[in-house]
């Protein structure tokens, strides 16, 4: 049996592989709604809370307004956000879910669940792989990168 090569032992690379390939499955599942991960995930947040400032999902996500404005923008053209100026703070905008994103909460959900519990990936190893994966996250956090 060969011996596992020097990047095939790095808990980084692992990561890496793991994050492209959830990237992948879920790019499968939402090409029917025509969203990108990063879209889905902007409506994730705003489905539990909605009429954010950009700022406040860009907290969230852990993106830059440089990199979510043009998801942003690409989502208001779908007809799925609107964007409006906030009313405290002329140079924030407040953005908002439309009928039509709303609507579509339940049938993206499901299409998402069904492909995690067809890949096996909802286990009692997912949970803790989250738990462990929340940690190291937060010791990340912790060292301010």
């Amino acid at each position: 049996m060969a011996m596992p090569s020097k990047l095939d032992q790095q808990l980084c690379f692992e990561v890496y592989k793991a994050s492209s390939n959830f990237t992948k499955l879920y790019a499968r599942v939402l090409q029917p709604f025509q969203l990108t991960f990063s879209q889905y995930l902007v409506l994730l947040v705003l489905w539990e809370k909605d009429q954010l400032l950009t700022k406040e999902i860009g907290e969230q996500l852990g993106l830059g307004i440089g990199t979510l404005n043009p998801i942003i923008g690409r989502m208001i053209a779908q007809g799925r956000l609107v964007k409006a100026q906030s009313e405290t703070d002329k140079r924030a905008f407040v953005i908002s879910l439309t009928e039509k994103a709303k609507s579509e909460q339940q049938a993206i959900e499901q299409a998402v669940y069904d492909k995690l519990v067809s890949c096996n990936i909802i286990d009692t190893n997912a949970i803790e792989l989250m738990k462990n994966l929340k940690s190291l996250n937060a010791a990340f956090a912790e060292m301010d990168l």
